[in-house]
């Protein structure tokens, strides 16, 4: 069996991925990867996931160079989410999300209301030309 196949993949065909700093253990992102997504992935050592607001394949970075070097993949026990544990590389090393910021999980619940708490490090106008 194709180790593609072990994998539980929704309806549509995807599977929900979460990466995960190798240094820190930060959770940089969220973000879904189909068959080809996870096949090339693995073939390069570099993070490439399923856009679906693009339908099309995302090689994290393409745009703004901050690539997601891919130390671990594992497949949690009910085989239906993939946890990769990269190193963030690029122009401004440590940046996630297309914010700006290290992770996109930036926003924290607080008395009723969601509070920006981590700073913006490097303005996305001067990221995505």
């Amino acid at each position: 069996m194709d180790w593609l196949d072990s994998i539980k993949w929704d309806r549509d065909g995807l599977v929900p991925v979460i990466a995960q700093e190798r240094g820190s253990k930060d959770v940089l992102m969220f973000a879904f990867m189909n068959r080809e997504a996870l096949a090339r992935t693995a073939e390069l050592g570099e993070a490439v996931y399923w856009s679906r607001s693009r339908q099309r394949l995302w090689h994290k970075g393409e745009e703004s160079g901050h690539i997601q070097k891919v130390h671990a993949m594992r497949l949690d026990c009910d085989a239906d989410v993939l946890l990769l544990e990269v190193t963030q590389l690029g122009h401004e090393p440590g940046i996630a999300c297309h914010t700006g910021r290290h992770s996109c999980f930036f926003q924290r619940y607080e008395n009723g209301a969601w509070h920006t708490v981590d700073p913006v490090l490097k303005d996305p106008e001067s990221i995505y030309k």
